[in-house]
């Protein structure tokens, strides 16, 4: 299905986001911490049409027998439903979160297409919204900056479509560079653009898809934040990155079991951030593997996140010679990634592949990704 055979014309412009994958910093980000992710080579395409009404239609190829439609004068959460929620909510959040006037604006007839595997914790929802944001931004010369439309991105997650989410999967989407990382402070919204130098070192990142599904709008993502507020506000800072790991041990002495490793797994994964970073400037890829393996373990039993699934990919990869290996994304299921040479690429996705299937699980889906440019106008 194509936008000509939904809305009967072709499309005005098209553009299109990222997906990404982050390296390394997971749960940090709604912690005002810091997060490694890079924008992949597996992109989200919006073709849009202008309209002469305030009617907004939106239609995707994944569900081409739909089409959703909202007047920019209804725009409210309420009145969303489903994944096209990730649409309207980024038009309710421009007026909403940044204040743009849409009152003299007419709409779009919207056209979603994507190569972005869902629900493998790879943000194909942050790679709609970040093509859609940058669209709706142009074309009703609003002139926000990328960082604003973050935000934006942002905002309409966790409050159109509910999903408690930070601001990490919309920074990468929109601020992204080839073959290179974005280091980002979550409270300051500060960026820097770190060299990956993959290329050059030989390397590649495989993510291994477990195809187990995950859903940030149930409770396991929202339980995981709850307690990180609990510990922030029991050890009297703003948020947990205001702590060091010199603050473990009084930590451990003021909150419960589950609370402290909850808290742990933040303060020390903001640290292995800052570690990655440091260890990428001055040694390069080869050298960050161990931080990849001790992120993984932190988020299976401190953060405990991780499922058997993603355990698996973890443990054969590194068995049969990655650098370094860790679940990625929210959890619960979703991908891993592992950091390994070129040559030995196939060897690896066959190994993890002969894994799952000795264990009874599904086939995985195993795939190499590129860091790329990000959100653009084609």
């Amino acid at each position: 299905m194509t936008f000509q055979q939904v809305y009967g014309y072709e499309p005005t412009v098209q553009y299109s986001a990222p997906g990404r994958v982050n390296l390394i910093g997971e749960h940090t980000d709604y912690n005002d911490g810091y997060v490694l992710p890079f924008a992949i080579d597996r992109r989200t395409v919006a073709s849009i049409g202008q309209r002469e009404d305030r009617l907004i239609r939106v239609a995707s190829a994944f569900e081409p027998d739909a089409v959703h439609e909202l007047s920019l004068d209804e725009l409210d959460p309420s009145r969303m439903q489903g994944w096209s929620a990730y649409v309207f909510g980024i038009a309710w959040a421009l007026r909403e979160q940044a204040g743009a006037d849409l009152s003299d604006k007419t709409g779009f007839d919207v056209f979603i297409d994507s190569d972005v595997p869902v629900g493998a914790g790879l943000s194909s929802s942050a790679a709609i919204e970040c093509g859609v944001a940058l669209a709706f931004t142009d074309l009703w010369e609003l002139g926000l900056d990328r960082k604003a439309l973050a935000r934006v991105g942002q905002y309409s997650e966790n409050h159109a479509v509910g999903a408690p989410t930070g601001i990490m999967d919309q920074s990468a989407s929109l601020l992204g560079e080839q073959d290179a990382v974005v280091f980002l402070d979550c409270r300051t919204l500060d960026t820097a653009v770190v060299d990956l130098a993959l290329e050059a070192n030989g390397l590649e990142v495989l993510v291994i898809d477990t195809r187990v599904e995950h859903a940030h709008a149930t409770g396991g993502y929202k339980a995981r934040r709850d307690s990180c507020e609990r510990g922030a506000a029991a050890m009297g800072v703003e948020a947990l990155r205001d702590l060091s790991v010199d603050d473990l041990p009084r930590a451990q002495e003021l909150l419960d079991d589950e609370t402290f490793r909850r808290v742990r797994h933040v303060v020390t994964e903001d640290q292995r951030v800052l570690d990655t970073v440091r260890t990428l400037r001055e040694q390069g890829p080869r050298a960050i593997g161990d931080l990849l393996v001790a992120s993984h373990a932190s988020m299976r039993d401190d953060f405990e996140i991780s499922v058997p699934e993603l355990d698996l990919a973890v443990e054969t990869a590194m068995a049969h010679g990655a650098v370094g290996a860790r679940m990625t994304g929210g959890g619960f299921g979703g991908a891993a990634i592992a950091l390994v040479d070129r040559e030995a690429r196939g060897a690896i996705a066959d190994a993890v592949t002969s894994a799952f299937a000795s264990a009874g699980y599904r086939e995985p889906t195993v795939f190499t990704v590129h860091a790329a440019q990000g959100a653009r106008r084609d």
